[in-house]
């Protein structure tokens, strides 16, 4: 059993580990895993918040007959998380680590015995220096219980772990003063309290494909994540060292602070 010396949420979204075809690229998710793996052996452990059981249940079942937008959001997780938790399960084996499911709903984390429960079952995981991987349970949320997207749920079990950082991986390096293409667009390294950048959002937004989150909703999260003292990051995902660059104190993605 270890003690680790910090510890740190990693959100990554579907967009990060999917290409044009919504197919998800196993080359990625060993990449993060890698990269884990990497802060690991340094003694901080990882909190991985996963999207994707919905685009893994599609590449098994191609189509499903319900019309409910919900429904079929069901049966796609549903079938898709086993698949999704075989791919991270033989990654972390081949960096000699162990990793387990957490699902959950938003009443989870309200107080009182769940929130209490749930917090025993991480407590434990990362003293045994198991990687718990999160992800909504969609096969029971309802509408009232749902998340806003993962990034929400990523905010939420920050808190609950106590982490020390949290980063939020999308498939932009982060925060922009305009569209990430454009030639006068400059990208903030550093956002402040409650400085006003919702101004650059809008031109900002390129969309995430077949997750929930966009850049609106990253933005309100990570300030809101920092106001807790969790320093948050947005960043590209893509990139090959960018969770590494981060904790090693690197000029990478857009960091948000309390003050």
């Amino acid at each position: 059993m270890q003690k680790f010396k910090k510890r740190v949420v990693i959100k990554v979204g579907t967009n990060v580990m999917t290409n044009k075809n919504n197919r998800i690229v196993g080359p990625i998710l060993k990449n993060l895993v890698r990269q884990i793996a990497y802060l690991y052996e340094r003694d901080i452990i990882t909190i991985l918040v996963s999207s994707g059981s919905a685009i893994a249940g599609k590449e098994v079942l191609g189509d499903c007959s319900a019309v409910d937008p919900t429904t079929r959001r069901q049966v796609f997780s549903s079938v898709g998380q086993p698949r999704l938790m075989r791919h991270y399960y033989s990654m972390f084996h081949d960096f000699g680590m162990r990793c387990a499911q957490v699902l959950a709903t938003k009443r989870d984390f309200a107080p009182g015995e769940y929130r209490d429960n749930m917090i025993n079952c991480y407590e434990a995981l990362l003293y045994e220096g198991i990687v718990p991987i999160a992800n909504e349970d969609d096969a029971v949320s309802l509408t009232m219980s749902m998340f806003s997207d993962n990034d929400e749920l990523a905010s939420l079990v920050a808190e609950l772990v106590d982490a020390d950082m949290m980063i939020m991986l999308t498939d932009i390096d982060g925060l922009y003063t305009g569209h990430p293409e454009a030639n006068d667009s400059e990208l903030l390294h550093q956002v402040k309290g409650d400085e006003n950048v919702e101004q650059y959002v809008q031109e900002n937004e390129k969309g995430e494909g077949e997750g929930r989150g966009g850049m609106e909703s990253k933005l309100k999260i990570a300030k809101s994540t920092a106001k807790k003292e969790i320093p948050t990051f947005i960043a590209n995902g893509k990139e090959e060292d960018i969770i590494i660059d981060i904790v090693n104190g690197k000029k990478v993605g857009t960091k948000f602070t309390q003050e």
